[in-house]
Formats: structure tokens, sequence, C-alpha cells
């Protein structure tokens, strides 16, 4: 990769890592009901699971999709399926400082584990992995350019999400009123669906 193209990539990588995903989207709502610390397993499950898949997509794991198109559809259509089920919770989250044990239960924030493993079924994590190698790094590229690209995108990823988990624990203390955080979290819920519809669009 030369100067410019690593430019243009790691542009890439900040614009495709701090918009409004769903990835964001959870870690603001997190943030909010959980605060920043609570979070940070979540954040670090984020960058470093699609990390990984960046990897295994620059080590020729895209081509499946060429030879298995249905492949892609399933993943697509799990990830809206567990992206619903996690609106679902967002939407019902307990009140912030709760101290009853079934809302902690219920509503924690998610683990380093589950969030590594999200990625997978993201659809805008393959369209971002996906779309990194099909426009910036040739198939042809080798062992370290595919380490490079990967790494690249994780220092890049991990404090542009860390910025909407740092601003939801920044306006934590607006939503201490229930009546308010419900409002808050049924509008994240929405806007967590809504963030499904320019990704199914890709074919």
């Amino acid at each position: 990769m030369t100067i410019d193209t690593v430019m243009a990539f790691a542009l890439f990588a900040l614009v495709s890592s701090i918009t409004p995903g769903p990835n964001n989207l959870m870690l603001l709502a997190s943030g909010v009901n959980f605060g920043f610390r609570a979070t940070l397993p979540h954040m670090l499950g984020i960058s470093i699971g699609f990390m990984v898949l960046v990897l295994a997509v620059g080590f020729g794991l895209a081509g499946l999709f060429a030879v298995f198109p249905w492949l892609y559809v399933v993943l697509k259509w799990a990830g809206v399926a567990y992206l619903l089920y996690l609106a679902w919770n967002i939407a019902h989250s307990g009140p912030i400082d709760s101290g009853s044990k079934e809302d902690a239960h219920k509503t924690g924030p998610m683990n380093f584990w589950s969030a590594a493993a999200f990625q997978w079924i993201n659809p805008k994590a393959w369209v971002m992995a996906l779309g990194a190698f099909s426009t910036y790094v040739p198939a042809t590229s080798g062992f370290q350019v595919v380490i490079l690209a990967a790494g690249l995108f994780a220092v890049i990823n991990l404090p542009s999400v860390g910025m909407w988990a740092l601003f939801g624990a920044k306006v934590r203390h607006l939503l201490k009123i229930e009546r308010n955080l419900r409002i808050f979290n049924y509008g994240m819920a929405l806007l967590l669906v809504s963030s499904l519809y320019p990704m199914l669009t890709v074919a």
C-alpha cells in the first residue's frame, strides 16, 4: 500500500467507524444506561471482533460469498434478527442505578465476547470489511498488507466507537428521570431498527 492509499484507507476507516450504525447506537445507549466504565468491554469487543473479521475477509473469507452467495444472505438475516432482539432489550432497559437484581440481570451491558461475536452478523461490519478490500486493498495483497489494514482499522475504530459511549455517559445525568430515560431508550431502539434499512439494500 502506498502512503496515499493508506491515508485514503484511514479516512474510510474513520468515517465508517464514527458514523451511526448498530454498534455506535448500542454504545450510546449503554453509556447512558450503564456508564462509560461498564461499557468498556463492549467497546473492546467491537474493535477486536471487527479486526478479526477484517483479517478473515482479507485472507479469503470473502471468496466464500462468491461460491456460496446464500451464506451472506443467511448472515445478513441472522444479524437483522439479533439486532431486533437488541433493540427490544434497549427499549425495555430499566431505570439508571436501579437496585433491582432482576433489572440488572435483564439489561446489563454487553460483554466482550458477545460484542466480538456480534460483528460476524452485523450487516454494517460486513459492508465495511468487504468495502475495505474491494476498494482500497488489492485482492492479491500479501500477508503484511492484510495485517496492516486490520491493525489500522482497529486503531481508528476503538476511539471512534468510544466517543459514542463517552457521550452517552456524559449525558447520563440528564436522564435520571425515569420518563426521560424511557423516551431515550425507545428512541435508540427505533434508530437501531432504522439503521438496518440502508444496509439491507446492499446486495
